[in-house]
């Protein structure tokens, strides 16, 4: 399986360097860029993979393009940063960096940390994959099979979430049946993981 990897760098001699370091991997796609601004320009059009930002670039800089794509699962941004510098890359892991690369640095780190992004990058798709399906179907449900979910998720019985809507009993059993069937489920607990993996009913915090 091909893997691509986004080398975002104006120091060309850095650029060449990762790429040397890199290219013994097999099967991965390796695209350089001098800024990010021109890195940003191409994100819409790019494939999934694992984004190596210097901190410090002219225009747009490292932290400047992460918090552009850092909700954007198809990157795995890292970020690179001189020494001294761990400061900074703490701020950049806030909003979002999976790790950061001190320069000078060892090839066996780079690797290391390079190929745990493209395994969180894995995770995060698969996770992506299973909101959309969730979504997809709870988009299904009409309005009123919506509420009957939330009442079921709540606990309330048939009677009561008839009370609440006032609808009959047996009407409530209808739109169960048919919430059941559009979800493709045969038990409460599984409308109740697609429910939650929608987003449909946020998560109590603390």
């Amino acid at each position: 399986m091909t893997r691509t990897i986004y080398i975002v760098d104006d120091d060309d001699a850095v650029r060449a360097s990762l790429h040397g370091l890199l290219s013994v991997q097999p099967d991965l796609v390796i695209r350089g860029f001098r800024t990010g601004d021109a890195f940003l320009e191409e994100v819409p059009e790019l494939d999934p993979g694992v984004a190596l930002l210097d901190f410090h670039m002219p225009g747009s800089s490292g932290l400047d393009v992460l918090k552009k794509i850092g909700e954007d699962v198809r990157f795995a941004p890292v970020i690179l940063t001189g020494q001294g510098n761990v400061t900074l890359a703490v701020e950049a892991m806030k909003e979002g960096a999976l790790d950061f690369i001190e320069k000078p640095y060892e090839a066996e780190e780079l690797l290391s940390i390079v190929d745990a992004a493209f395994s969180r990058l894995d995770q995060d798709s698969v996770e992506a994959s299973r909101v959309q399906s969730a979504q997809a179907k709870i988009d299904k449900l009409s309005p009123r099979e919506t509420d009957v979910l939330k009442g079921l998720i709540e606990g309330r019985s048939n009677k009561i979430i008839a009370y609440d809507l006032d609808i009959s009993p047996r009407t409530v059993e209808i739109y169960r049946a048919n919430l059941m069937e559009k979800l493709e489920v045969r038990s409460l607990s599984e409308a109740l993981r697609i429910a939650f993996a929608a987003g449909l009913f946020p998560k109590e915090t603390s």
